[in-house]
């Protein structure tokens, strides 16, 4: 008993430290968000004097927010919707395909996930340079739909292992009733397979949202004019190359999470549910 109780306290403690140092950044954010330049440099992990939020206002107003907010959602949005519609429907055919190529189709998913994104962004953006057709306005850098489809590529490898597994445990006895009932495999993938699919899918959704909302590399290779910047790319305003603007900089980065952490805080109960279900099953 004695050991049993050392070892989980052992472990308690451990979990404590463990959230007090994941935690400590983010309350570094939020204190400092509060202070001036001054006080951030004199004492940076005390607590402000005051609740001055004069340093939200600016700094909303400086990065332009309402502008880099809803850039960011309609980037994300598409992005999510598009994800999730494909990746479902291409797990089904490879889950429900007799075909050996649908494992190699599977494992080239797979094996793309290890593949860092700096080892082909350089050769990307020159690869997607050349898709421009001056005489409609179509090109794939400095757009939206551009960003949406390569994230929509990025985004497609951890989306289709996770719901592959899922998809596993779906009967296949409830789409050959409704193949008897009369249903094309449209309607049956979207009538009776993906309404099953939901603990998978608000997880593919979080985990996409938290990468998409949050990333700064691709969106500051692709969208170069001012009015296309994401939230990462407009609190980048902040640090510049002489200066950085700390207090306003977190102020910036506590609005940049804080829509994130809703989502999450809504949706947090089927993430581990479709974790553990897409990656065992």
């Amino acid at each position: 008993m004695k050991a049993k109780f050392k070892a989980s306290t052992i472990l308690i403690i451990l979990g404590f430290m463990t959230a007090a140092l994941t935690l400590f950044p983010m309350y570094i954010m939020v204190v400092n968000s509060f202070k001036s330049r001054a006080q951030i440099f004199t004492d940076t992990i005390g607590l402000p004097k005051s609740l001055d939020f004069s340093f939200y206002i600016t700094a909303i107003e400086k990065m332009k927010f309402l502008k880099a907010i809803s850039n960011s959602l309609f980037v994300t949005i598409i992005s999510i919707v598009l994800i999730i519609v494909f990746s479902s429907m291409s797990s089904w055919a490879i889950v429900r395909s007799s075909s050996k190529l649908a494992d190699f189709i599977l494992y080239t998913f797979i094996v793309t996930m290890l593949v860092p994104f700096q080892s082909v962004m350089i050769p990307l953006m020159q690869y997607m340079s050349g898709w421009e057709i001056k005489a409609i306005n179509f090109s794939m850098i400095d757009t939206f739909y551009g960003l949406i489809f390569m994230y929509i590529g990025f985004g497609s490898s951890l989306s289709i292992f996770l719901y592959h597994g899922f998809i596993k445990s779906v009967p296949r006895s409830l789409e050959e009733a409704a193949m008897i009932d009369g249903c094309n495999k449209f309607q049956v993938f979207w009538r009776i397979v993906f309404p099953s699919l939901k603990p998978i899918t608000v997880t593919v959704a979080i985990l996409n949202v938290i990468w998409i909302w949050n990333d700064y590399l691709l969106p500051s290779l692709v969208l170069r004019s001012p009015g296309l910047r994401t939230i990462p790319l407009s609190t980048f305003y902040f640090f510049g190359e002489f200066t950085i603007q700390w207090n306003l900089a977190m102020a910036g980065l506590v609005l940049t999470i804080i829509p994130i952490i809703i989502f999450y805080l809504f949706s947090q109960k089927y993430i581990i549910k479709g974790v553990m279900a897409g990656a065992v099953k």
